[in-house]
């Protein structure tokens, strides 16, 4: 499966960072909820193992906060990857807005 990654810089620490994101799950569930069929993710410390299905695409991948960034890596399944840039993007999109 092809792989992506995502960065998005903060200034919040860790820990303040982490909470923010602790609902991020629950908030693009709802937000994106007539695209997302389905979206899964458990927190262990500061990274959280996350899995989404939508358009028919499931993309997994390990969301890492750090003291001043966020970094993803996940992946995608081969039919989507003239997507890449595009979910790349949209996913620094709403960690920027989680973490300002």
């Amino acid at each position: 499966m092809p792989a992506f990654n995502a960065e998005t810089p903060h200034v919040l620490g860790q820990s303040e960072a982490v909470e923010r994101l602790k609902s991020f799950v629950d908030n693009i569930r709802e937000q994106f909820k007539e695209q997302v069929s389905e979206m899964n993710g458990e927190w262990d410390d500061s990274s959280l193992q996350f899995s989404l299905t939508t358009y028919g695409f499931t993309i997994t991948g390990t969301l890492n906060v750090e003291d001043n960034r966020v970094h993803v890596d996940g992946q995608l399944p081969f039919a989507a990857v003239a997507f890449r840039g595009k979910i790349q993007q949209a996913i620094e999109q709403e960690l920027s807005r989680a973490l300002a």
